[in-house]
């Protein structure tokens, strides 16, 4: 069976990202992290990347990521660009980016696509599809990328997500030197 693997950026405030106009130019993670993004940070992104032979994304990263990806070029957009998606909406009824739509019930259609032969599935980003994912016990690990900033505003990790308490057991701990601490959390 293969692992759904969520990877969400996270303030030490706990800042995930922020759609608010009032905010958002400072709660974007691509605002705040990037001063980061390193060799390390690049070379565990594409380790995930090349687990993976699937993406999972919910409206707002499938929209953010399509439109920062689908231009460029080069190995590692080439993979990204041509990676099966699969796109959990309420509100879209067509995509592009080489993606599907899931139609139907997205906990029953997400378990499918786990039971499909491949390589991992990775999700990006932390959202409303969320509350699905972990109600269901569908997400096979967390990688939480703690970055070293505090944002001070915006929308917190799993804010509204209405589930149940959600006891995790840490699988791994990788430390960057810009200060990027990723924590590795499976079902406990």
């Amino acid at each position: 069976m293969r692992k759904l693997i969520e990877s969400t950026f996270v303030s030490l405030d706990g800042i995930i990202d922020d759609t608010r106009p009032s905010t958002a130019s400072r709660a974007e993670p691509q605002n705040w992290g990037h001063p980061y993004w390193d060799e390390d940070h690049g070379g565990y992104a594409a380790g995930l990347l090349s687990s993976a032979d699937a993406m999972l994304l919910g409206r707002v990263t499938y929209e953010g990521f399509a439109e920062a990806w689908s231009g460029r070029e080069g190995p590692d957009a080439d993979h990204m660009n041509n990676m099966p998606k699969y796109v959990a909406s309420r509100t879209l009824t067509e995509v592009t980016w080489n993606a599907t739509l899931i139609q139907g019930d997205v906990a029953e259609e997400v378990a499918k696509l786990k039971e499909q032969p491949g390589k991992n599935i990775v999700k990006w980003g932390t959202g409303e599809l969320d509350r699905t994912l972990v109600e269901h016990g569908l997400i096979d690990e967390f990688h939480f990328w703690y970055f070293p900033v505090i944002v001070g505003a915006g929308k917190h990790l799993f804010e509204g997500a209405g589930f149940d308490t959600t006891h995790l057991k840490l699988a791994d701990v990788k430390q960057f030197g810009s200060g990027i601490v990723v924590h590795v959390y499976v079902p406990k």
